[in-house]
């Protein structure tokens, strides 16, 4: 009797193994299929648009998954219609040196709160923490009455220059580096580093994955920038693609055609650059997981 309560457990361990395992290997594959649909859920939208601007104008509210005779003369349409490369060129142009300088007032900035100790320093991080709370309505009549006076109107630069600094940029860098282990800076600076080397040598080259994540959040954020440039541009060729894309959306009807190809040329140098900075951006939100 005592071999046999003995042996219970030893039976039953592997029976309840198989059970945790069968219950893991489910709930692993439910939460595939859960990514799954919501992968299909979240790529179907650029694949229609996508397919619909490969149809031709008699077929394009079929409802087929492929275009029975796909045709490129959408694009034809959207090119003669806008200067779209001009557009293309512009939004490009806005926010890459958007994005640069954003991200290196954000650094400067960030790593002055982060390392050194000023007189007000607690108050002059929460004035530049409140200013992200404002919103683009408020000061959108000031920057126009500025960028006015100062005979900028209908121009790429007047759509940079509010863009040159952000709250946003300097917050979360001034949080990834008060984040950073101070026995490193220790270090270098014991190697003789000054301040500047400790930035640019140090911190920066570690906080990659943070910076080309919040590169990604600031080029998408500024590519897809719709109000202010509206508020400025006059002319088609001194303004953003976004602007030439309402453009096909027009009282007397919507060209959906053309609307869907310019909508595809505009996605293409987003997910470009997405692509070549996934890896990057990956290890970043899995870094940011693990604290």
């Amino acid at each position: 009797m005592t071999i046999d309560v003995l042996a219970r457990p030893a039976r039953a361990r592997p029976a309840t193994l198989r059970r945790i395992s069968n219950r893991s290997g489910l709930n692993t594959a439910a939460g595939h299929l859960l990514m799954v649909l919501l992968s299909i859920f979240c790529l179907f939208p650029v694949y229609w648009m996508l397919v619909s601007s490969f149809r031709p104008a008699n077929t394009l509210f079929e409802t087929s998954l492929w275009p029975t005779q796909p045709s490129l003369d959408n694009y034809t349409r959207a090119v003669d219609a806008i200067p779209i490369a001009r557009m293309l060129v512009n939004t490009l142009v806005f926010s890459a040196v958007s994005t640069i300088f954003q991200l290196l007032t954000g650094i400067l900035a960030a790593f002055a709160f982060a390392r050194w100790k000023f007189p007000f320093d607690k108050l002059v991080y929460t004035g530049v923490a409140l200013t992200w709370l404002v919103p683009f309505q408020v000061v959108m009549i000031p920057n126009y009455l500025l960028i006015a006076q100062m005979g900028l109107l209908d121009s790429v630069l007047a759509l940079i220059l509010p863009n040159l600094a952000a709250a946003l940029a300097i917050m979360l860098l001034a949080q990834a580096m008060r984040g950073f282990p101070r026995e490193v800076i220790e270090a270098a600076r014991m190697d003789g580093a000054s301040n500047w080397r400790v930035l640019w040598e140090v911190l920066v080259p570690n906080l990659r994955g943070t910076i080309a994540s919040l590169a990604i959040l600031i080029f998408i954020s500024t590519w897809n920038e719709y109000f202010w440039p509206l508020l400025l541009s006059r002319t088609a060729e001194n303004s953003v693609i976004q602007i030439g894309i309402q453009m096909f959306i027009t009282a007397e009807g919507n060209q959906w055609g053309p609307l869907m190809a310019a909508s595809t040329l505009a996605s293409l140098p987003v997910l470009v650059i997405y692509v070549a900075l996934q890896r990057q951006v990956v290890q970043s939100f899995m870094k940011s997981g693990i604290r």
